[in-house]
């Protein structure tokens, strides 16, 4: 079986570069050893925003007399909202089966080993195996819920994500290890239904990639919603017994400890890159990562690599974007690289949040001098009339350009609102340019035009 493209992994990186692949007149196939749609559309993006969902929903039912709205009982069926999500899941990646289907590229199931000679072991769960060659093979077989040493996951006292989104019973206590996104996205989601949740961070501030006022605005939101936040804490151990588990706590203030029924680790992720074949074929690595060109050629002919295998944001778009990229450059299109500095990131809990471009101080640090403007949603009309008050809209400008060097949101519905931001970044528009382009009222949105005028002196509302 000979294919001019053979994609290892379904993933948003392996079918979004497979459907190009298939466009761009090469045949093509793609191996999957679990299910079409990978981890983010079966155990990642896709069934958290429904779990996210589900306890916005609840919020909602609990604050409906904040909304004139009586509402008698009410209360979370949890292993429903499990189901939800789950069929959330599964529509989805049938959707993606029939995407393969419309594109005409055929599907192999099995575990994939990559052999010399661009040559492809395909092994299936009855044992057998078959061989397959391609002039181009692109791995996209992404990452899995990384483990500490001291924090082995079990799948029942100690989980990951997969176990998060799928528990049969909702726990009556929960300590959430690490506040990157999905640490703060299953704090936020058990909480609303009713878990006592505890989120410890070794770092000195929960989402620590973001700006640092972002970071401040969400840790007292989520305090405020009743999660408890530990910073520059560690877990040095858990104790599991048959009454649940005993979380060792080491900080500055001193060792404590904390009673859970279920610990989630949610410390990051590892790349799959073992058992693939790399080391047969010669694949170079260097820190647990496949290291790739621009255009995410390996060193050895005919192997590229894309998605969480490389450097870069462990993110669905990057993965997606450098799928399309590597296929077109292997098509000779005339491809630019992925600005890795224009990726926006979204994280989901309630309040969202949505940035793109330099932090205050990357920008600082870059060198810049900087206009630094900031709107608060408590002054949107928009934001009061929908009783989500929380949260600002910040941008920083190049002062003496105007360049938009980044933006970062936190509040109701900012996910859909940092495109705005990335095209303008992409286009090189400047803050005059935003500032005169009229934002409709009332809108969310509007927090991005004051936003800019505050950084220049002009803002209306405020």
């Amino acid at each position: 079986m000979n294919y001019d493209v053979i994609v290892i992994g379904s993933g948003p990186g392996g079918y979004v570069a497979a459907i190009r692949a298939s466009q761009l007149g090469f045949s093509t196939a793609i191996i999957e050893r679990e299910a079409l749609g990978g981890i983010c559309l079966n155990w990642g993006c896709i069934p958290t925003k429904a779990l996210l969902k589900s306890a916005q929903v609840f919020e909602y039912l609990n604050h409906a007399a904040d909304y004139g709205i009586v509402c008698k009982g009410g209360e979370a069926d949890f292993p429903a909202v499990i189901k939800r999500s789950r069929n959330v899941a599964e529509g989805m990646s049938k959707g993606i089966q029939f995407l393969m289907k419309k594109n005409k590229i055929d599907v192999i199931m099995g575990t994939a080993t990559l052999k010399k000679g661009g040559k492809i072991l395909v092994k299936n769960e009855d044992g057998s195996s078959k061989e397959y060659t391609a002039k181009h093979t692109i791995l996209a077989t992404g990452a899995r819920s990384r483990e500490l040493p001291n924090l082995k996951q079990d799948g029942k006292n100690i989980i990951g994500y997969r176990q998060a989104m799928n528990l049969e019973k909702q726990p009556e206590s929960m300590v959430v290890v690490g506040s990157g996104a999905i640490g703060v996205e299953f704090a936020y989601f058990y909480n609303a239904l009713g878990t006592k949740v505890t989120v410890v961070e070794y770092l000195d501030r929960i989402v620590p990639v973001e700006d640092e006022e972002v970071s401040k605005q969400l840790e007292r939101s989520l305090k405020k919603a009743g999660i408890n936040i530990l910073t520059g804490a560690e877990v040095t151990g858990v104790k599991s017994s048959g009454k649940g588990n005993t979380v060792s706590i080491k900080s500055a203030k001193g060792d404590s400890t904390i009673q859970a029924s279920v610990v989630l680790s949610a410390v990051g992720i590892t790349p799959n890159i073992e058992n693939i074949g790399l080391e047969e074929v010669g694949v170079k690595t260097e820190k647990g990562r496949v290291v790739v060109d621009d255009y995410y050629k390996t060193n050895v002919d005919g192997v590229y690599a894309i998605g969480d295998l490389v450097k870069g944001q462990a993110l669905a778009h990057v993965a997606s974007a450098e799928g399309i990229t590597c296929v077109e450059k292997i098509a000779g299109q005339h491809v630019e690289p992925i600005d890795y500095n224009n990726i926006p990131g979204c994280t989901y809990c309630t309040p969202e949040i949505a940035s793109v471009g330099f932090t205050e101080k990357a920008a600082k640090d870059a060198g810049y001098e900087i206009k630094v403007g900031k709107f608060p949603f408590s002054a949107s009309g928009k934001a009061s009339a929908a009783g989500e008050k929380d949260g600002f809209v910040k941008v920083i400008y190049d002062a003496k350009y105007g360049e938009l060097l980044g933006a970062h949101m936190i509040g109701a519905h900012v996910t859909e609102m940092i495109a705005e931001m990335v095209v303008a970044r992409k286009l090189e528009t400047t803050g005059h340019e935003i500032l005169k382009s009229i934002h409709p009222h009332p809108t969310m949105s509007e927090a991005i035009m004051e936003a800019t005028a505050d950084a220049y002196g002009e803002v209306i509302h405020l």
